[in-house]
């Protein structure tokens, strides 16, 4: 699914700022384990974030590689911005950048996802956080998920994934490692208790 035909939309699908957390039946996928954040659903499909899977890349290497600025200038940065987070975003378009940032930052690029948060897939808020004028709250995504039109619709039936209402502060956390049983606590859900079989009236 392309990105910007479903950020183009007008109505708002009922996923849209949800999290979907990923059942045991994703094991062995590229989807194992993972938490992803909907930013967009509609008939057109859907698309979001992985939000718990690092990257080995650095913020630095991403400036290097844009030509933003060059190693001398790099080594000046200060820490804060360093250690600016990159994250896997997904398997579509992988090469690609994305950031969701709070809503104190804007662009005329930048797409509003919920009343808070914003995301923006231009070289703008790159150059921005490279001078140190960074969002309160942000983190930049290589690649993202993307489904079909009904795709996501069909796996939710078919067991694949829980959806809850997103935490904001889960979403910029850059503790990765305990992300998911963190995401099925805030639905009470302990995750020894998931079943990989969808249950049948």
């Amino acid at each position: 699914m392309v990105f910007s035909t479903l950020m183009d939309k007008k109505e708002r699908g009922f996923l849209d700022g949800q999290f979907l957390i990923a059942m045991p039946g994703l094991a062995n996928s590229a989807f194992e384990r993972s938490v992803i954040y909907i930013c967009a659903h509609s008939q057109a499909g859907a698309m979001g974030f992985i939000i718990n899977r690092g990257q080995q890349i650095t913020f630095t290497d991403v400036l290097l590689h844009l030509k933003i600025m060059d190693s001398n200038d790099a080594i000046m940065l200060p820490n804060r911005t360093r250690d600016f987070p990159i994250q896997f975003g997904g398997p579509v378009e992988t090469g690609r950048g994305f950031v969701l940032h709070s809503d104190d930052y804007s662009s005329e690029s930048s797409i509003p996802v919920s009343d808070d948060i914003s995301l923006t897939a231009t070289l703008d808020i790159v150059r921005a956080i490279s001078n140190g004028r960074m969002p309160q709250r942000a983190t930049m995504l290589l690649g993202y998920a993307g489904w079909a039109p009904g795709q996501l619709e069909n796996e939710i039936a078919n067991n694949g994934w829980l959806n809850c209402p997103a935490s904001e502060e889960l979403i910029f956390d850059r503790s990765l490692d305990d992300k998911y049983e963190r995401a099925l606590a805030l639905m009470g859900v302990d995750p020894r208790m998931l079943s990989a079989e969808a249950g049948h009236a």
